[in-house]
């Protein structure tokens, strides 16, 4: 049992979830108050407190939701409007789950570090080009090309988490594409 509490424990610091005294949240608090950055994440994260178990519930809900989805857009493949509406919509499920587990704020900040910033922008974008095709252009054409835009996009954002990733990939496509022998 014991072992078990100080994985646990490890798995709690390991995404951000060490729990801190009092003191610390109430300085915590005073520095928040003080800086209007992120005043709107700020009460948000003060008022969506929830204990360690319920952000893993939430996470494995959140998670599981937009892996469905994903999975279910394979089944409407062919009908790209709808196959959009069900990719994006388990994209977002996915992305969202993560703050469950990190909290919106550091989601927030982590998106906008200098070192995803675009990838994260692109990301996003694609997702918003998908659904509006879909929606509102209902064009198949110009569905599938977003949605293609959107997997690449999730691709490279997912890989800005991985250490040396982006530039490895990078290398490895300009190798398998250079024409100069």
């Amino acid at each position: 049992m014991e072992k078990m509490n100080r994985a646990f424990m490890k798995v709690k610091t390991m995404v951000g979830l060490e729990v801190e005294d009092e003191e610390q949240q109430a300085s915590a608090l005073e520095d928040n108050n003080n800086a209007s950055s992120f005043a709107f994440m700020d009460d948000f994260n003060r008022n969506c407190t929830l204990s360690t178990t319920q952000r893993l519930y939430g996470f494995a809900i959140c998670f599981s939701a937009g892996l469905t989805f994903t999975l279910l857009s394979m089944l409407v493949f062919l009908k790209p409007i709808k196959f959009g509406i069900t990719f994006t919509l388990g994209n977002l499920l996915s992305l969202g789950s993560t703050a469950f587990l990190i909290g919106p704020k550091r989601q927030v900040t982590m998106m906008l570090d200098p070192v995803r910033i675009y990838a994260t922008a692109i990301y996003i974008a694609s997702m918003i080009i998908a659904l509006f095709c879909a929606l509102y252009v209902h064009n198949k054409l110009l569905t599938l090309l977003a949605i293609i835009l959107e997997f690449g996009a999730l691709i490279w954002y997912s890989l800005s988490y991985i250490p040396f990733a982006r530039s490895m990939v990078s290398k490895i496509m300009v190798s398998c594409f250079d024409t100069e022998f």
